[in-house]
């Protein structure tokens, strides 16, 4: 095909700048992490510096991109941030840190370290602020070589006095890890109740709040986005964090008006196996006896939650009366109670799920084991959701649910089920209605004898 040679020059050029615009962008950031750790800079290996008559022909951009990365991330040691420092003052210097990046919508860098961080709590991430470490989900702990202790971009929190960390608007954490060293791993008289490690702003909305590559260890309430009527919270995406709450609670949420995101989230008692080893079976069994719900959602406008996890907890998902969303490809292991759903209106109090698996095996009574709770109005629709239940070695397990699915209360509610795999409830029929108004169809389900399951039930 004959191709005019302007046409080939305006191609080329496009390329080259393309090419020129990336090779600056990976020098500037380069030498942005050069200046942080006080080196000479340097060029990436691999990489050669953009031509000198390239860069001058575009002097704009390119002062504009290596300005803003080495002038808006700083290490947090700028601030006197240090392992080595009292944990007192390692506070003072990180809200320094942080009002310095408050004011300019500045990021902190959390630099890795053998040894914590050790800071008092009562910290404030200020509106436009966020603090960023090195780490993905590091579910069963990093490690010291030779203490048992995390290491990399570590808070190690001491104080049980306040929230470690309130969370106003725009803001973000990431790639951090958070370690309650004095927390107790065996004997459940020692469990210490320390206030949330995350809370939501009780002063101000908090809106626009990200959450991202979280780990706990040791925590008694992990991240509470309970907010005030009159400072609602809205658009809170917590994604890739890791944790087992001792006081049941991973992550609630109240007056939520603008749909919260709980994404690929992991709850599991094993944790910190790499640092202390995981929790004792008696630690384990007091968690479960304080009847929380590791996820639970209040007057909240359509709720997001996607690949979540829980073991070892009463609740798995507490759906409260003034929500509604959506629920897909879950695992609550474990549990005495999957998931309870309410609603305190016939409109627009409605929940899709699917696609998931409850292991309801808790509790001293097998009446109380439940894998789904329905109660109140509105609608429930469960598609490709199974249970079943049998004992595990590492809490106390009854091993049999009573049903899969209880529906309760007196008034009108709508309930469809829809492929659901049902087995190891005692009770002679998968589903317990004691609601006279209620309505409940199953299709294409099977029971705990392996046969088809289809029926309608209706006033």
């Amino acid at each position: 095909m004959h191709v005019k040679m302007a046409d080939m020059k305006q191609r080329f050029n496009r390329r080259h700048f393309h090419r020129l615009v990336a090779t600056s962008l990976s020098v500037a950031a380069v030498a942005a992490a050069d200046a942080a750790c006080n080196r000479s800079p340097r060029v990436p290996q691999g990489t050669q510096p953009a031509p000198q008559p390239s860069i001058e022909s575009h002097p704009k951009e390119t002062i504009s991109v290596s300005t803003s990365v080495s002038t808006y991330i700083k290490s947090i040691r700028e601030f006197g941030v240090l392992p080595t420092s009292p944990p007192g003052k390692n506070r003072e210097a990180l809200q320094k840190g942080i009002d310095w990046a408050a004011e300019r919508g500045a990021a902190l860098f959390v630099d890795p370290s053998d040894d914590p961080y050790g800071i008092d709590s009562g910290v404030i991430l200020r509106r436009n602020a966020s603090l960023i470490g090195v780490h993905g989900p590091v579910g069963r702990g990093t490690r010291h070589p030779t203490r048992p202790q995390p290491v990399g971009s570590v808070f190690q929190i001491t104080d049980p006095q306040h929230p470690f960390i309130t969370v106003e608007a725009a803001t973000q954490l990431r790639g951090l890890q958070f370690w309650y060293p004095e927390q107790t791993i065996a004997d459940p008289s020692r469990i210490i109740k320390y206030p949330p490690t995350i809370q939501v702003s009780q002063t101000s909305p908090a809106q626009g709040v990200t959450l991202c590559c979280l780990t706990f260890y040791g925590e008694y309430q992990t991240m509470d986005f309970n907010a005030q009527r009159e400072f609602v919270c809205e658009q809170i995406l917590c994604e890739h964090c890791y944790g087992y709450p001792l006081g049941g609670e991973f992550i609630r949420i109240n007056y939520c008006y603008d749909i919260p995101r709980i994404l690929h989230c992991h709850v599991n008692p094993a944790n910190q196996r790499f640092i202390r080893g995981g929790l004792a079976r008696e630690v384990i069994d007091a968690v479960v006896a304080t009847q929380t719900f590791t996820y639970a959602i209040n007057h909240t406008d359509n709720a997001q939650m996607m690949d979540v996890f829980t073991f070892g907890a009463y609740g798995g998902i507490y759906m409260g009366p003034a929500t509604y969303g959506q629920l897909t490809n879950f695992n609550l292991d474990c549990v005495a109670v999957g998931l309870h759903k309410l609603g305190d209106s016939p409109f627009n109090r409605n929940w899709q799920i699917g696609q998931g698996s409850i292991i309801a095996n808790l509790g001293s009574r097998v009446e109380d084991i439940h894998p789904i709770i329905v109660e109140g109005q509105g609608h429930t629709a469960l598609s490709n959701v199974e249970s079943f239940s049998g004992k595990n070695a590492a809490l106390t397990a009854l091993g049999q649910s009573y049903d899969f699915l209880s529906v309760r209360g007196d008034q009108k509610l709508t309930v469809s089920l829809f492929g659901s795999r049902m087995r190891n409830y005692v009770a002679t029929e998968p589903i317990t209605n004691t609601n006279p108004q209620a309505i409940i169809q199953a299709v294409a389900c099977i029971d705990k004898d392996e046969n088809p399951y289809n029926c309608t039930i209706k006033p």
